[in-house]
Protein backbone atom coordinates (compact mmCIF):
# COMPACT_ATOMS: atom_id res chain seq x y z
CA UNK A 1 0.00 0.00 0.00
CA UNK A 2 1.10 3.57 -0.83
CA UNK A 3 1.77 5.02 2.58
CA UNK A 4 0.61 8.53 1.34
CA UNK A 5 -2.86 7.63 0.83
CA UNK A 6 -3.03 6.50 4.97
CA UNK A 7 -1.39 10.21 6.27
CA UNK A 8 -4.12 12.30 7.87
CA UNK A 9 -4.45 15.39 5.87
CA UNK A 10 -2.88 17.36 8.18
CA UNK A 11 -0.02 14.81 8.35
CA UNK A 12 -0.07 15.25 4.24
CA UNK A 13 -0.17 18.89 4.43
CA UNK A 14 2.77 19.01 6.83
CA UNK A 15 4.94 16.89 4.41
CA UNK A 16 3.68 18.60 1.28
CA UNK A 17 5.13 21.88 2.82
CA UNK A 18 8.13 20.64 4.13
CA UNK A 19 8.85 19.26 0.24
CA UNK A 20 9.08 15.39 1.15
CA UNK A 21 6.37 14.87 -1.00
CA UNK A 22 4.90 16.72 -4.12
CA UNK A 23 1.45 17.31 -4.48
CA UNK A 24 1.20 15.45 -7.92
CA UNK A 25 2.14 12.16 -6.04
CA UNK A 26 0.23 12.43 -3.62
CA UNK A 27 -2.94 12.97 -5.61
CA UNK A 28 -1.53 10.25 -8.04
CA UNK A 29 -1.44 7.71 -5.15
CA UNK A 30 -5.17 8.70 -4.51
CA UNK A 31 -5.97 8.13 -7.87
CA UNK A 32 -4.01 4.62 -8.18
CA UNK A 33 -6.08 3.88 -4.98
CA UNK A 34 -9.43 4.87 -6.34
CA UNK A 35 -8.73 3.07 -9.55
CA UNK A 36 -7.37 -0.05 -7.76
CA UNK A 37 -10.61 -0.65 -5.17
CA UNK A 38 -13.51 1.78 -6.25
CA UNK A 39 -15.04 -1.11 -8.39
CA UNK A 40 -16.00 -2.87 -5.07
CA UNK A 41 -16.89 0.19 -2.99
CA UNK A 42 -18.53 2.30 -5.03
CA UNK A 43 -17.65 5.54 -3.18
CA UNK A 44 -17.31 7.64 -6.78
CA UNK A 45 -20.14 8.72 -9.51
CA UNK A 46 -16.90 11.14 -11.01
CA UNK A 47 -12.80 11.10 -10.97
CA UNK A 48 -11.76 14.53 -11.64
CA UNK A 49 -9.05 13.45 -14.98
CA UNK A 50 -7.37 16.92 -14.46
CA UNK A 51 -6.55 16.11 -10.79
CA UNK A 52 -2.80 15.43 -11.34
CA UNK A 53 -2.54 18.40 -13.54
CA UNK A 54 -4.08 21.13 -11.10
CA UNK A 55 -1.39 19.33 -8.35
CA UNK A 56 1.20 19.64 -10.57
CA UNK A 57 0.18 23.53 -10.71
CA UNK A 58 0.24 23.57 -6.93
CA UNK A 59 3.20 21.85 -6.89
CA UNK A 60 5.20 24.76 -9.83
CA UNK A 61 3.75 27.30 -7.55
CA UNK A 62 5.15 26.23 -4.53
CA UNK A 63 8.67 25.86 -5.86
CA UNK A 64 8.10 29.45 -7.20
CA UNK A 65 8.47 30.63 -3.85
CA UNK A 66 4.64 31.61 -3.09
CA UNK A 67 3.31 31.49 -0.17
CA UNK A 68 0.28 28.65 0.16
CA UNK A 69 -2.67 28.03 2.27
CA UNK A 70 -1.65 25.04 4.78
CA UNK A 71 -3.77 22.83 3.20
CA UNK A 72 -2.49 23.50 -0.71
CA UNK A 73 -2.03 20.29 -2.86
CA UNK A 74 -3.81 18.03 -0.41
CA UNK A 75 -6.80 15.98 -2.22
CA UNK A 76 -10.11 16.59 -1.22
CA UNK A 77 -12.85 14.30 -2.18
CA UNK A 78 -16.78 16.01 -2.82
CA UNK A 79 -19.72 15.25 -2.65
CA UNK A 80 -22.01 14.71 -5.83
CA UNK A 81 -24.86 17.24 -4.07
CA UNK A 82 -22.13 20.37 -4.82
CA UNK A 83 -22.28 21.76 -8.64
CA UNK A 84 -18.51 21.85 -9.65
CA UNK A 85 -17.42 23.96 -12.61
CA UNK A 86 -16.07 21.61 -15.52
CA UNK A 87 -17.31 18.65 -13.43
CA UNK A 88 -20.55 16.31 -13.85
CA UNK A 89 -23.18 17.17 -10.43
CA UNK A 90 -26.08 14.71 -10.65
CA UNK A 91 -26.98 14.66 -7.11
CA UNK A 92 -27.37 11.11 -7.18
CA UNK A 93 -30.37 11.36 -9.67
CA UNK A 94 -31.24 10.43 -13.13
CA UNK A 95 -32.77 14.17 -13.24
CA UNK A 96 -29.13 15.11 -13.71
CA UNK A 97 -27.24 12.72 -15.28
CA UNK A 98 -24.98 14.47 -17.14
CA UNK A 99 -25.10 17.78 -16.12
CA UNK A 100 -21.98 19.63 -15.74
CA UNK A 101 -22.65 23.06 -14.18
CA UNK A 102 -21.41 26.30 -15.15
CA UNK A 103 -20.41 27.55 -11.70
CA UNK A 104 -18.81 26.26 -8.54
CA UNK A 105 -20.83 25.91 -4.97
CA UNK A 106 -18.89 28.51 -2.82
CA UNK A 107 -17.49 25.99 -0.53
CA UNK A 108 -15.91 24.87 -4.15
CA UNK A 109 -14.56 28.13 -5.13
CA UNK A 110 -13.17 28.08 -1.47
CA UNK A 111 -10.71 24.81 -1.84
CA UNK A 112 -9.81 25.94 -4.99
CA UNK A 113 -8.96 29.27 -3.65
CA UNK A 114 -6.63 27.17 -0.72
CA UNK A 115 -4.77 25.23 -3.34
CA UNK A 116 -6.28 21.40 -2.58
CA UNK A 117 -6.81 19.32 -5.07
CA UNK A 118 -10.50 17.63 -5.86
CA UNK A 119 -10.24 14.23 -6.85
CA UNK A 120 -13.53 13.90 -7.77
CA UNK A 121 -17.55 13.38 -6.74
CA UNK A 122 -18.64 11.18 -4.44
CA UNK A 123 -21.97 9.13 -4.34
CA UNK A 124 -25.15 9.60 -2.41
CA UNK A 125 -28.78 8.75 -1.48
CA UNK A 126 -30.87 10.27 -4.39
CA UNK A 127 -31.12 14.20 -4.34
CA UNK A 128 -29.69 13.55 -0.35
CA UNK A 129 -32.68 11.58 0.81
CA UNK A 130 -31.66 8.27 2.39
CA UNK A 131 -29.63 6.72 5.22
CA UNK A 132 -27.84 3.85 3.46
CA UNK A 133 -26.72 5.42 0.08
CA UNK A 134 -28.49 2.62 -1.52
CA UNK A 135 -31.40 5.21 -2.81
CA UNK A 136 -28.40 6.56 -5.71
CA UNK A 137 -29.43 6.24 -8.92
CA UNK A 138 -26.29 4.82 -10.32
CA UNK A 139 -25.88 2.16 -7.82
CA UNK A 140 -24.74 1.60 -4.08
CA UNK A 141 -21.57 2.75 -1.96
CA UNK A 142 -20.56 -0.24 0.30
CA UNK A 143 -18.96 0.03 3.53
CA UNK A 144 -15.30 -0.59 3.56
CA UNK A 145 -15.63 -2.70 7.17
CA UNK A 146 -17.87 -5.13 5.68
CA UNK A 147 -18.80 -4.75 1.71
CA UNK A 148 -22.01 -6.40 2.49
CA UNK A 149 -23.45 -3.54 4.74
CA UNK A 150 -24.28 0.17 3.43
CA UNK A 151 -22.39 3.16 4.57
CA UNK A 152 -25.22 4.90 5.87
CA UNK A 153 -26.49 7.94 3.90
CA UNK A 154 -26.77 10.52 2.27
CA UNK A 155 -23.14 10.99 2.35
CA UNK A 156 -21.76 7.34 2.30
CA UNK A 157 -20.01 8.24 -0.34
CA UNK A 158 -17.61 10.61 0.78
CA UNK A 159 -17.68 8.32 4.17
CA UNK A 160 -16.45 5.45 2.40
CA UNK A 161 -14.00 7.28 0.69
CA UNK A 162 -12.46 8.77 3.26
CA UNK A 163 -12.51 5.27 5.54
CA UNK A 164 -11.24 3.17 2.37
CA UNK A 165 -8.29 5.90 1.47
CA UNK A 166 -9.45 6.63 -1.26
CA UNK A 167 -8.99 10.75 0.14
CA UNK A 168 -7.81 12.02 2.91
CA UNK A 169 -10.65 14.22 3.31
CA UNK A 170 -13.95 15.17 2.31
CA UNK A 171 -17.08 17.53 1.42
CA UNK A 172 -20.67 16.25 2.77
CA UNK A 173 -24.01 17.77 3.65
CA UNK A 174 -25.91 17.34 6.53
CA UNK A 175 -30.34 17.96 6.92
CA UNK A 176 -30.54 15.36 9.15
CA UNK A 177 -27.36 13.42 9.77
CA UNK A 178 -26.08 12.54 6.65
CA UNK A 179 -22.76 13.75 7.30
CA UNK A 180 -22.66 12.18 10.75
CA UNK A 181 -24.59 9.04 10.61
CA UNK A 182 -22.46 7.81 7.49
CA UNK A 183 -19.14 8.55 9.93
CA UNK A 184 -20.38 6.71 12.71
CA UNK A 185 -21.06 3.91 10.87
CA UNK A 186 -17.87 3.83 8.73
CA UNK A 187 -15.50 5.19 11.67
CA UNK A 188 -14.82 8.34 10.22
CA UNK A 189 -15.36 12.02 11.98
CA UNK A 190 -18.18 14.25 10.24
CA UNK A 191 -18.97 17.40 11.80
CA UNK A 192 -22.50 19.52 10.89
CA UNK A 193 -21.34 22.77 11.41
CA UNK A 194 -24.04 25.81 12.65
CA UNK A 195 -26.45 26.49 10.17
CA UNK A 196 -25.22 29.47 8.56
CA UNK A 197 -21.66 29.26 9.81
CA UNK A 198 -20.78 27.66 5.94
CA UNK A 199 -22.33 28.74 2.64
CA UNK A 200 -25.15 26.41 1.08
CA UNK A 201 -24.97 28.77 -2.90
CA UNK A 202 -24.64 25.83 -4.98
CA UNK A 203 -25.53 23.34 -3.12
CA UNK A 204 -28.73 21.13 -4.67
CA UNK A 205 -31.39 22.31 -2.35
CA UNK A 206 -32.94 19.34 -0.66
CA UNK A 207 -34.77 20.82 2.44
CA UNK A 208 -33.19 24.94 2.39
CA UNK A 209 -34.06 25.46 6.60
CA UNK A 210 -32.19 21.81 7.36
CA UNK A 211 -28.88 21.70 5.08
CA UNK A 212 -25.29 22.31 6.03
CA UNK A 213 -22.51 21.70 4.53
CA UNK A 214 -19.48 20.26 6.32
CA UNK A 215 -16.09 17.89 6.35
CA UNK A 216 -15.89 14.21 6.69
CA UNK A 217 -12.20 13.35 7.86
CA UNK A 218 -10.34 10.49 9.48
CA UNK A 219 -9.20 12.72 12.52
CA UNK A 220 -10.95 15.87 14.01
CA UNK A 221 -7.95 18.04 13.25
CA UNK A 222 -8.61 17.25 9.74
CA UNK A 223 -12.40 18.57 9.75
CA UNK A 224 -11.28 21.17 11.70
CA UNK A 225 -8.76 22.41 8.98
CA UNK A 226 -11.45 21.87 6.35
CA UNK A 227 -14.01 23.51 8.30
CA UNK A 228 -11.80 26.54 8.46
CA UNK A 229 -11.07 26.62 4.85
CA UNK A 230 -15.26 26.67 3.90
CA UNK A 231 -16.58 28.70 6.26
CA UNK A 232 -17.18 31.69 6.92
CA UNK A 233 -20.02 34.70 5.36
CA UNK A 234 -21.29 34.44 1.58
CA UNK A 235 -23.24 37.54 0.77
CA UNK A 236 -24.70 34.98 -2.07
CA UNK A 237 -26.42 32.90 0.66
CA UNK A 238 -29.37 34.92 2.57
CA UNK A 239 -28.75 32.84 5.62
CA UNK A 240 -24.72 32.89 5.53
CA UNK A 241 -24.40 34.21 9.22
CA UNK A 242 -22.12 37.99 9.22
CA UNK A 243 -19.58 36.74 12.09
CA UNK A 244 -16.34 36.07 12.94
CA UNK A 245 -15.26 32.44 13.65
CA UNK A 246 -12.00 31.35 15.84
CA UNK A 247 -9.80 28.84 14.22
CA UNK A 248 -11.28 25.51 14.69
CA UNK A 249 -7.89 23.85 13.60
CA UNK A 250 -6.52 25.88 16.83
CA UNK A 251 -9.03 24.76 18.83
CA UNK A 252 -8.65 21.11 18.01
CA UNK A 253 -4.97 21.20 18.81
CA UNK A 254 -5.49 22.50 21.92
CA UNK A 255 -8.04 19.98 22.14
CA UNK A 256 -6.19 16.94 21.28
CA UNK A 257 -3.08 18.22 23.12
CA UNK A 258 -4.58 19.01 26.82
CA UNK A 259 -6.25 15.15 27.51
CA UNK A 260 -7.96 17.02 30.78
CA UNK A 261 -11.55 17.48 30.37
CA UNK A 262 -12.14 18.99 33.96
CA UNK A 263 -14.84 21.81 34.39
CA UNK A 264 -16.71 20.48 31.50
CA UNK A 265 -20.21 19.44 32.02
CA UNK A 266 -21.46 16.97 29.40
CA UNK A 267 -25.04 16.17 29.40
CA UNK A 268 -26.55 13.20 28.38
CA UNK A 269 -30.18 13.66 26.68
CA UNK A 270 -32.62 11.00 28.63
CA UNK A 271 -34.07 10.93 25.38
CA UNK A 272 -31.90 9.91 23.49
CA UNK A 273 -30.51 7.40 25.63
CA UNK A 274 -33.55 5.01 24.77
CA UNK A 275 -34.05 1.55 23.49
CA UNK A 276 -33.68 2.38 20.28
CA UNK A 277 -30.12 2.46 20.72
CA UNK A 278 -28.60 -1.12 20.10
CA UNK A 279 -26.86 -2.77 22.97
CA UNK A 280 -23.23 -2.79 21.11
CA UNK A 281 -24.15 0.73 20.38
CA UNK A 282 -24.79 1.55 24.24
CA UNK A 283 -21.90 -1.26 25.40
CA UNK A 284 -19.30 1.52 23.73
CA UNK A 285 -21.28 4.67 24.69
CA UNK A 286 -21.34 4.11 28.64
CA UNK A 287 -17.05 2.89 27.91
CA UNK A 288 -16.53 6.95 26.26
CA UNK A 289 -18.68 8.13 28.96
CA UNK A 290 -16.16 6.49 31.30
CA UNK A 291 -13.25 7.54 29.75
CA UNK A 292 -14.51 11.13 29.80
CA UNK A 293 -15.25 11.19 33.68
CA UNK A 294 -11.82 9.56 34.21
CA UNK A 295 -10.14 12.71 32.56
CA UNK A 296 -12.11 15.07 34.93
CA UNK A 297 -15.48 16.01 33.07
CA UNK A 298 -18.82 16.20 34.69
CA UNK A 299 -21.78 13.68 33.22
CA UNK A 300 -24.82 14.72 34.19
CA UNK A 301 -28.46 14.31 32.40
CA UNK A 302 -30.85 16.28 31.20
CA UNK A 303 -33.63 16.28 29.42
CA UNK A 304 -35.45 17.37 26.34
CA UNK A 305 -39.22 15.79 25.84
CA UNK A 306 -39.85 17.18 22.44
CA UNK A 307 -37.12 15.22 21.16
CA UNK A 308 -39.75 12.21 21.48
CA UNK A 309 -41.34 14.10 18.57
CA UNK A 310 -38.11 14.91 16.23
CA UNK A 311 -38.29 12.14 13.80
CA UNK A 312 -41.98 12.79 12.86
CA UNK A 313 -41.44 16.29 13.09
CA UNK A 314 -38.86 16.34 10.71
CA UNK A 315 -40.41 13.48 8.15
CA UNK A 316 -42.98 16.44 7.85
CA UNK A 317 -40.94 19.69 7.36
CA UNK A 318 -38.21 17.67 4.94
CA UNK A 319 -40.85 16.73 2.50
CA UNK A 320 -42.16 19.88 2.19
CA UNK A 321 -39.41 21.57 1.72
CA UNK A 322 -38.53 18.87 -0.56
CA UNK A 323 -41.44 19.08 -2.45
CA UNK A 324 -40.95 22.83 -3.34
CA UNK A 325 -37.50 22.55 -3.97
CA UNK A 326 -37.78 19.53 -6.09
CA UNK A 327 -40.50 21.70 -8.01
CA UNK A 328 -37.93 23.18 -10.41
CA UNK A 329 -37.17 19.61 -12.43
CA UNK A 330 -39.97 20.54 -14.14
CA UNK A 331 -38.33 18.99 -18.16
CA UNK A 332 -38.22 22.94 -19.54
CA UNK A 333 -35.32 24.80 -18.34
CA UNK A 334 -32.38 21.98 -17.93
CA UNK A 335 -31.83 18.19 -16.43
CA UNK A 336 -33.80 15.31 -17.99
CA UNK A 337 -36.60 15.53 -20.57
CA UNK A 338 -38.65 12.97 -21.71
CA UNK A 339 -40.74 14.03 -24.83
CA UNK A 340 -43.20 12.21 -27.18
CA UNK A 341 -44.21 13.83 -30.29
CA UNK A 342 -47.80 16.26 -29.81
CA UNK A 343 -47.71 15.59 -26.27
CA UNK A 344 -48.23 18.43 -23.78
CA UNK A 345 -45.99 20.51 -21.18
CA UNK A 346 -47.55 18.72 -18.79
CA UNK A 347 -47.30 15.43 -20.12
CA UNK A 348 -44.23 15.82 -20.63
CA UNK A 349 -43.22 17.16 -17.43
CA UNK A 350 -44.88 14.30 -15.36
CA UNK A 351 -43.45 11.77 -17.93
CA UNK A 352 -40.05 13.27 -17.26
CA UNK A 353 -40.93 13.33 -13.13
CA UNK A 354 -41.65 9.94 -13.43
CA UNK A 355 -38.72 8.59 -15.03
CA UNK A 356 -35.56 10.73 -13.76
CA UNK A 357 -36.92 10.59 -9.41
CA UNK A 358 -36.65 7.39 -8.01
CA UNK A 359 -38.91 5.77 -5.40
CA UNK A 360 -37.53 7.43 -2.28
CA UNK A 361 -37.58 10.81 -3.83
CA UNK A 362 -41.36 9.97 -5.02
CA UNK A 363 -42.35 9.27 -1.49
CA UNK A 364 -41.26 12.35 -0.10
CA UNK A 365 -42.08 14.69 -3.20
CA UNK A 366 -46.06 13.16 -2.63
CA UNK A 367 -45.79 13.33 1.50
CA UNK A 368 -44.46 16.99 1.09
CA UNK A 369 -47.25 17.72 -1.36
CA UNK A 370 -49.96 16.41 0.66
CA UNK A 371 -48.69 18.18 4.13
CA UNK A 372 -48.47 21.48 2.66
CA UNK A 373 -51.82 21.37 0.69
CA UNK A 374 -54.48 23.10 1.31
CA UNK A 375 -56.80 22.00 4.74
CA UNK A 376 -53.75 20.02 5.98
CA UNK A 377 -50.86 22.81 6.57
CA UNK A 378 -51.56 23.90 9.66
CA UNK A 379 -51.99 20.01 11.03
CA UNK A 380 -49.13 18.81 9.31
CA UNK A 381 -46.63 21.26 8.18
CA UNK A 382 -47.51 24.02 10.95
CA UNK A 383 -47.30 21.70 13.72
CA UNK A 384 -44.02 20.28 13.05
CA UNK A 385 -43.14 23.62 12.62
CA UNK A 386 -44.15 24.35 16.29
CA UNK A 387 -42.50 20.88 17.78
CA UNK A 388 -39.55 22.43 16.48
CA UNK A 389 -39.44 25.47 18.08
CA UNK A 390 -40.38 23.36 21.31
CA UNK A 391 -36.76 21.39 20.22
CA UNK A 392 -34.91 24.33 19.84
CA UNK A 393 -36.54 25.89 23.68
CA UNK A 394 -35.77 22.36 25.03
CA UNK A 395 -31.66 22.61 23.41
CA UNK A 396 -31.58 26.22 25.16
CA UNK A 397 -32.37 24.56 28.75
CA UNK A 398 -30.14 21.32 28.23
CA UNK A 399 -26.91 23.97 27.13
CA UNK A 400 -27.82 25.94 30.55
CA UNK A 401 -26.94 22.91 32.29
CA UNK A 402 -24.21 21.27 30.28
CA UNK A 403 -21.29 22.73 27.95
CA UNK A 404 -22.04 19.67 25.14
CA UNK A 405 -24.35 17.36 25.13
CA UNK A 406 -22.87 13.67 24.19
CA UNK A 407 -25.04 10.45 22.78
CA UNK A 408 -24.30 7.69 19.81
CA UNK A 409 -24.47 9.40 16.24
CA UNK A 410 -26.65 5.97 15.46
CA UNK A 411 -28.54 4.10 16.96
CA UNK A 412 -27.15 1.12 15.29
CA UNK A 413 -23.95 -0.06 13.44
CA UNK A 414 -23.90 -0.41 10.12
CA UNK A 415 -26.78 -2.45 8.83
CA UNK A 416 -27.25 -4.61 5.58
CA UNK A 417 -28.21 -4.08 2.44
CA UNK A 418 -31.86 -4.33 1.73
CA UNK A 419 -32.51 -4.67 5.63
CA UNK A 420 -34.17 -1.65 6.05
CA UNK A 421 -35.26 -0.67 2.22
CA UNK A 422 -38.49 -1.81 2.03
CA UNK A 423 -39.47 -0.75 5.53
CA UNK A 424 -38.90 3.75 5.17
CA UNK A 425 -39.63 4.05 9.40
CA UNK A 426 -37.03 1.66 10.11
CA UNK A 427 -34.92 3.68 7.90
CA UNK A 428 -35.93 7.06 8.85
CA UNK A 429 -34.90 5.94 12.78
CA UNK A 430 -31.39 5.74 11.47
CA UNK A 431 -31.88 9.39 11.83
CA UNK A 432 -32.85 9.45 15.85
CA UNK A 433 -30.05 11.05 17.48
CA UNK A 434 -28.90 13.57 15.04
CA UNK A 435 -32.11 15.24 13.61
CA UNK A 436 -32.30 17.34 16.46
CA UNK A 437 -29.00 19.50 15.75
CA UNK A 438 -30.62 19.99 12.20
CA UNK A 439 -34.26 21.41 13.57
CA UNK A 440 -32.22 23.52 16.06
CA UNK A 441 -29.61 24.59 13.42
CA UNK A 442 -26.87 23.50 16.78
CA UNK A 443 -23.52 22.24 14.87
CA UNK A 444 -22.94 18.22 16.03
CA UNK A 445 -20.05 15.93 15.58
CA UNK A 446 -19.66 12.51 15.11
CA UNK A 447 -16.23 10.62 16.59
CA UNK A 448 -15.57 7.08 16.28
CA UNK A 449 -15.93 5.19 19.69
CA UNK A 450 -14.65 1.71 19.18
CA UNK A 451 -16.48 -1.58 17.64
CA UNK A 452 -19.57 -3.33 18.02
CA UNK A 453 -20.93 -6.17 17.30
CA UNK A 454 -18.97 -8.31 13.98
CA UNK A 455 -15.67 -5.23 14.71
CA UNK A 456 -18.25 -2.42 13.17
CA UNK A 457 -17.81 1.17 13.64
CA UNK A 458 -19.92 3.24 15.96
CA UNK A 459 -19.65 6.79 16.87
CA UNK A 460 -19.89 9.65 19.73
CA UNK A 461 -22.27 12.55 19.14
CA UNK A 462 -21.23 15.62 20.62
CA UNK A 463 -23.80 18.63 20.22
CA UNK A 464 -22.72 22.02 21.12
CA UNK A 465 -24.85 25.64 21.32
CA UNK A 466 -25.49 27.32 18.30
CA UNK A 467 -22.32 29.34 17.05
CA UNK A 468 -20.23 26.99 19.87
CA UNK A 469 -18.85 24.59 16.87
CA UNK A 470 -15.32 25.51 18.75
CA UNK A 471 -16.54 23.77 21.70
CA UNK A 472 -16.83 20.49 19.42
CA UNK A 473 -13.41 20.91 18.12
CA UNK A 474 -11.49 21.32 21.50
CA UNK A 475 -13.62 18.48 23.47
CA UNK A 476 -13.93 16.06 20.51
CA UNK A 477 -10.27 16.56 19.61
CA UNK A 478 -9.57 15.50 23.85
CA UNK A 479 -11.94 13.01 23.57
CA UNK A 480 -10.51 11.36 20.51
CA UNK A 481 -7.11 11.15 21.91
CA UNK A 482 -8.57 9.18 25.38
CA UNK A 483 -10.36 6.63 22.87
CA UNK A 484 -7.45 6.72 20.71
CA UNK A 485 -5.68 3.95 22.81
CA UNK A 486 -8.69 1.08 21.68
CA UNK A 487 -9.68 2.70 18.38
CA UNK A 488 -6.21 3.30 16.73
CA UNK A 489 -5.00 -0.23 17.12
CA UNK A 490 -8.50 -1.04 15.22
CA UNK A 491 -8.07 1.48 12.35
CA UNK A 492 -4.85 -0.30 12.15
CA UNK A 493 -6.38 -3.74 11.49
CA UNK A 494 -8.37 -1.63 9.03
CA UNK A 495 -5.89 -0.10 6.99
CA UNK A 496 -3.61 -3.68 6.93
CA UNK A 497 -7.07 -5.12 5.58
CA UNK A 498 -7.35 -3.14 3.21
CA UNK A 499 -3.67 -3.51 2.00
CA UNK A 500 -4.15 -6.68 1.72
CA UNK A 501 -7.66 -6.70 -0.49
CA UNK A 502 -9.75 -8.54 2.64
CA UNK A 503 -12.63 -7.33 4.26
CA UNK A 504 -11.74 -5.47 8.32
CA UNK A 505 -14.72 -6.77 10.08
CA UNK A 506 -14.44 -9.97 9.52
CA UNK A 507 -11.44 -10.14 12.05
CA UNK A 508 -12.75 -7.42 14.33
CA UNK A 509 -13.38 -8.07 17.83
CA UNK A 510 -16.32 -6.98 20.09
CA UNK A 511 -14.06 -3.75 20.98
Amino acid sequence: MNQLISLSAAELAERLRAGDVSSEEATRAHIDRIAAVDERYGAYLHVNASATEQARAIDERRAAGEQLHDLAGVPVAIKDVLTTKGMPSTSGSKMLEGWVPPYDATVVARLKAAGMVALGKTNMDEFAMGSSTEYSAFGPTRNPWDVDRVPGGSGGGSAAAVAALEAPIALGSDTGGSIRQPAAVTGTVGVKPTYGGVSRYGAIALASSLDQIGPVSRTVLDSALLHDVIGGHDPRDATSLEREWPSFAAAAKRGGASGDLSGVRFGIVKELDSEGIASDVQARFREAVAAIEAAGGEVIKVTAPSFTYAVAAYYLILPSEASSNLARFDSVRYGLRVEEPGQTVERVMAATRGAGFGPEVKRRIILGTYALSAGYYDAYYGSAQKVRTLIQRDLERAFSEADVLISPAAPTTAFKFGEKVDDPLAMYASDLTTIAANLAGTPGMSIPMGLGDGGLPTGLQLMAPMFEDERLYRYGATIEALLNQNWGGALALQNAALAEDRQPAQEGTDR
